[in-house]
């Protein structure tokens, strides 16, 4: 009976990401992608004749994304693309996740990732010129590590049909969030500057957590599974640029958007499986977002709230003491909102004011889990 596999949640961006993909700079929220099929593993075997009980489960999961597609709003500004201006963000996260299990009800873990990640824009650099070369820029590094205690709130046991997880968990400033890269401001000439929010490894917040994981079984065949989880991000801003090496506008200082937010976000899934022996093969929705007002603190600092409604395919497979699987969130419903500088805007010009974000169609994410 396996009663213990468990799976991190980390900050993505995300976004694992993530996964309000792209501009918006959502984190990583790392080993998620197994947990449905972990649980459902404890409710398949928990009738098994226990060999063996395991006190170690560590993940390693890749994430990727390309971001390209400008909205506002929900309407989608297909010109960006059709003229060149589109901003990329090409998003790769690797993410490492130790679960370590006390006893029958809990355990703890901490989820360490390592981002890497490219934005090429033409607005951040002399590439605005018509007719200059589109650069790029560039971060890479540890992310925001989580620290997390887990307890099980209806546990998995023979008679059972659901199961249900409980998380709480602190969210660590140690990526780097001022880092920087060379910008062009002239054919000839560049400037060493903060890279933009949504390429920085870390917030530079100090967070909480909150988690809820569910399942339930229908028959031997199918189940259903879902997950919530939140970000609490107290601190208002960390103080660092968005003017790429150069001297905030007036306006930006005015409306709060001459330094970096540091935002809340969240995620919701919820979806169903079909298992035949090791395989499970998933379906369900996925819902992530970085809110424009956090739960506590000010709103202060430049931030792009968004949201992504995606329509998640999944497979697990499963062999001895290893699970293998796949995830492909394929959005259908992106969004981005006022933000508060727009909100400050809009109500001192008395014009209504709402920047843009930058959205995938899709994201990768893959992985493999090991218990011992």
């Amino acid at each position: 009976m396996k009663k213990y596999i468990l799976s991190l949640l980390i900050v993505m961006a995300f976004y694992s990401r993530t996964n309000a993909q792209g501009c918006v700079a959502i984190r990583t929220v790392g080993g998620l992608n197994t947990m449905e099929h972990s649980m459902h593993d404890m409710m398949h075997d928990s009738s098994a004749k226990k060999v063996e009980d395991p006190k170690w489960d560590f993940n390693i999961s890749g994430r990727y994304f390309k971001s390209y597609k400008h909205y506002s709003g929900t309407t989608e500004n297909t010109q960006r693309v059709a003229d060149g201006t589109d901003v990329r963000n090409f998003s790769r996260t690797v993410d490492l996740s130790l679960v370590r299990k006390l006893n029958e009800k809990w355990s703890i873990g901490i989820d360490l990732p390592l981002v890497y990640n490219e934005r090429s824009s033409l607005y951040e650099h002399i590439s605005s010129v018509k007719g200059s070369p589109r650069y790029s820029t560039y971060s890479q590094g540890i992310g925001d590590v989580r620290i997390s205690a887990y307890k099980w709130l209806i546990a998995p046991k023979a008679g059972n049909k659901g199961n249900l997880l409980g998380g709480i968990g602190i969210k660590l400033p140690t990526g780097n969030y001022k880092a920087t890269d060379v910008f062009h401001t002239s054919l000839t000439a560049t400037r060493v500057g903060p890279v933009d929010q949504s390429i920085q490894p870390g917030d530079g917040g100090l967070g909480v957590t909150l988690e809820l994981n569910g399942f339930r079984a229908i028959n031997n065949t199918w189940s259903l599974y879902s997950n919530a989880y939140y970000l609490i991000n107290p601190k208002g801003n960390n103080g660092v640029s968005t003017a790429r090496g150069g001297v905030a506008a007036a306006s930006a200082i005015k409306y709060t958007s001459d330094v970096m937010s540091v935002p809340d976000q969240y995620l919701l899934r919820a979806g169903t499986n079909w298992t035949k022996n090791a395989l499970t093969l998933s379906l369900g929705a996925r819902y992530e977002c970085i809110p424009a007002s956090d739960l506590i603190g000010d709103n202060t600092g430049f931030r792009r709230p968004g949201n992504v409604l995606a329509i998640e395919p999944g497979a697990n497979y499963s062999y001895k003491k290893l699970n293998f699987y796949l995830y492909t969130p394929i959005a259908v419903r992106r969004e981005r909102p006022q933000s508060y500088p727009d909100v400050l805007k809009t109500n001192d010009t008395g014009v209504f004011s709402r920047g843009d974000a930058a959205f995938a169609d899709y994201s990768i994410s893959i992985g493999m889990g090991y218990k011992f």
